[in-house]
C-alpha cells in the first residue's frame, strides 16, 4: 500500500520531532503559568489582617496555598536559585535536575516505560526527589538549600496566614486529576 501524497497523522513517540517536544513543553509551561495569580492580588495590602485564632489561620493557610500555589512555588524556587548563585557547581546540578524533572515528570504525555515495564508517576516522583536531594547534598550546598527552603516556607506560611480569603474566587474547588491540594471553603 502506498502512502505517497498523504499527510501523516500519527503523533506517537516514533514520529515526534524535537520541535514537537519543545512546542508541547512551551504549551504546558503556559498552561502551568496560567494558574499563577496576578502579583498585585498576592501583594494587595488591603487584604491583610490578623487571623482571629488558630482555626482561622489554618483555614487561611489552606485556602491561600490552594489559590496562590503557583505563585508560592515560584517564590520558593527563586529563593533556592538565588541561594545557589554563590555555589556554581550546585547551581549547575540544580539546573540539570530541573531539566530532568521537566523531561521525566512534568512534560511527559505518555507513561514512562523502562525495560518493558510501565513506571508509575509516584515512583518517578520518589526517585527524582531522592536523586535531586542526594546530588545537591554531594555538592556541599546543603545548608544553602535547606535554609532557602526554610525561609521560603516561612514566608509562604506568614503570607498565607495573614492574607484574608473573603475576596478570593475559588473556581478550582473541585479537585481535578493530579491535584495535590484542595481549598477549604
Amino acid at each position: 500500500m502506498t502512502t505517497y501524497g498523504t499527510i501523516p497523522t500519527s503523533t506517537g513517540p516514533s514520529s515526534s520531532s524535537p520541535l514537537d517536544y519543545i512546542s508541547r513543553a512551551k504549551e504546558r509551561g503556559r498552561t502551568a503559568l496560567a494558574t499563577r495569580r496576578p502579583w498585585r492580588e498576592l501583594a494587595d495590602v488591603h487584604a491583610f489582617g490578623l487571623p482571629h485564632g488558630l482555626g482561622d489561620a489554618y483555614t487561611r493557610i489552606r485556602t491561600n496555598s490552594a489559590y496562590f500555589a503557583m505563585n508560592y512555588a515560584i517564590i520558593v524556587l527563586l529563593l533556592v536559585f538565588l541561594s545557589l548563585l554563590w555555589h556554581p557547581i550546585s547551581l549547575i546540578v540544580f539546573l540539570v535536575c530541573l531539566a530532568v524533572w521537566l523531561f521525566l515528570y512534568f512534560l511527559r504525555d505518555e507513561p514512562l516505560v523502562v525495560l518493558g515495564r510501565t513506571i508509575s508517576d509516584k515512583t518517578v516522583l520518589i526517585v527524582l526527589s531522592i536523586a535531586t536531594l542526594v546530588l545537591l547534598l554531594l555538592t556541599k550546598a546543603t545548608s544553602n538549600v535547606l535554609i532557602s527552603l526554610l525561609i521560603g516556607l516561612v514566608l509562604v506560611l506568614i503570607h498565607a496566614a495573614l492574607r484574608r480569603t473573603d475576596d478570593l474566587v475559588l473556581e478550582e474547588e473541585a479537585e481535578g486529576p493530579g491535584r495535590w491540594y484542595a481549598a477549604v471553603s
